[in-house]
């Protein structure tokens, strides 16, 4: 019986090793270098990621979750973050907070070293999230995801 109790602690190196890649078909200056923290630790409820983003490179693209609540707080580096229409100069030590249903946001890395964040939130059966620069929105329920042109949902008669 393998001990659950060791899977509490990650160590730095495993973190490193574990590190992926990510980045949005949408945007070619995406580039996320990075390692999903729960897990690693047995967290279902809970995402907890480390994310890099070298110099020059962007998150993903401009989005906001209707049901997930997202976070991000800067280790190191600096960055741009767009939250809304409004652009932010932001550095170790700041933290961003988005509630469901709030601004679309996005993050830059405008510094000449790698910006490093932890970025996380809820972890739900069901989300739908807008990319408004892209006018498209997303449903996930589970594993299943379906992206349609925002303007094809219509509200339900009644």
């Amino acid at each position: 019986m393998r001990d659950e109790q060791a899977t509490r602690l990650v160590r730095a190196e495993t973190i490193r090793a574990a590190e992926q890649s990510f980045s949005h078909p949408w945007n070619p200056a995406s580039e996320v270098h990075g390692t999903r923290l729960g897990p690693l630790t047995g967290l279902r409820r809970l995402a907890v990621n480390v994310a890099r983003l070298p110099p020059g490179k962007e998150s993903f693209v401009p989005h906001r979750h209707h049901v997930e609540e997202e976070w991000l707080y800067i280790l190191s580096g600096c960055g741009t973050a767009l939250i809304g229409e409004t652009e932010h100069e932001v550095g170790p030590g700041d933290f961003m907070g988005f509630p469901a249903g709030s601004d679309a946001h996005h993050l830059r890395n405008t510094g000449t070293d790698d910006l490093v964040y932890l970025v996380g939130g809820e972890v739900v059966a069901v989300d739908v999230a807008d990319f408004p620069a892209h006018a498209k929105r997303l449903v996930r329920i589970g594993d299943r995801v379906e992206i349609a042109d925002a303007d094809a949902f219509r509200p339900w008669p009644g």
